[in-house]
């Protein structure tokens, strides 16, 4: 048995002893009645004195010298760790590429669907006219058009560049071969169509319109423009009136 350990033992052993011991003298001096309080502290005082020496000593008793081996282990290992397993880089920057790719696709995509969405939808063939849309959204088809818009109605559609756009049902029962944008030349107004007054009437500056969406009435200084209306495979399709304004007999005044 190595001498460090033997004497840490027997100091171990002494100082269980003398604590018994001590312990033992401040019970016995507790119970007696005539001491009184100071000689107990007194007493409390030098125990703690004794039992810190005892502890004091058996510390530095027990401070062992690490064996061999124990060192040889602490040393290596910090060698063990900078030995250990590398991470493979390709399966890094793999991993990195999959993570740019998520984040870089959407944003390439973005612009594309906002740009797809703002577009006006276009009719295949035929001069690439827009569809004209309905209320709902849904496609207007002439013939279900006819029988819900009877003769001398002007209802809206979704027309060019979204803008509304009246179609105008002739007394025949057929529709007039143009379109009547909505939009009042004034100051941007929806003008709605007034049948009593056989009018497109404006609400916001009193502005008048025949029906035909001929100005007569300011303060619009314009007619309201036109759209050139066909019908490709029975659908409603709108295109940009490029023509002499048959109304006034004089050159479009809006962009084709």
């Amino acid at each position: 048995m190595p001498a460090a350990v033997a004497d840490s033992r027997n100091g171990g052993a002494r100082l269980h002893e003398r604590a018994w011991v001590l312990g033992s003298t401040v019970g016995a001096l507790i119970r007696s009645d005539s001491l009184g309080v100071p000689l107990y502290v007194l007493c409390f005082v030098r125990v703690h004195r004794q039992m810190g020496g005892a502890l004091a000593r058996s510390g530095k008793a027990m401070n062992l010298k690490a064996s061999p081996r124990a060192a040889a282990a602490k040393s290596a290992g910090p060698m063990m760790a900078a030995g250990g397993f590398v991470p493979d880089m390709g399966r890094r920057q793999l991993m990195n590429a999959f993570l740019l790719g998520s984040i870089a696709g959407p944003l390439l995509v973005l612009p594309a669907v906002l740009i797809s969405y703002l577009t006006p939808a276009k009719a295949g063939g035929g001069g690439g006219g827009t569809v004209a849309k309905d209320a709902l959204g849904n496609d207007v088809k002439e013939a279900d058009w006819l029988k819900a818009n009877g003769p001398g109605a002007r209802k809206l559609v979704q027309g060019l560049k979204g803008d509304a756009t009246y179609l105008v049902t002739k007394a025949d029962g057929t529709l007039e071969p143009f379109g009547v944008n909505a939009v009042c030349t004034h100051l941007g107004c929806v003008v709605p169509w007034n049948k009593a007054a056989n009018k497109f009437c404006c609400p916001c500056h009193g502005s008048q319109y025949d029906q035909n969406g001929k100005v007569v009435r300011g303060p619009a200084p314009l007619s309201l423009a036109l759209a050139k209306r066909a019908t490709v495979d029975g659908t409603v399709v709108l295109t940009p009136w490029t023509e002499t304004d048959f109304r006034d007999g004089n050159p479009p005044w809006w962009k084709a």
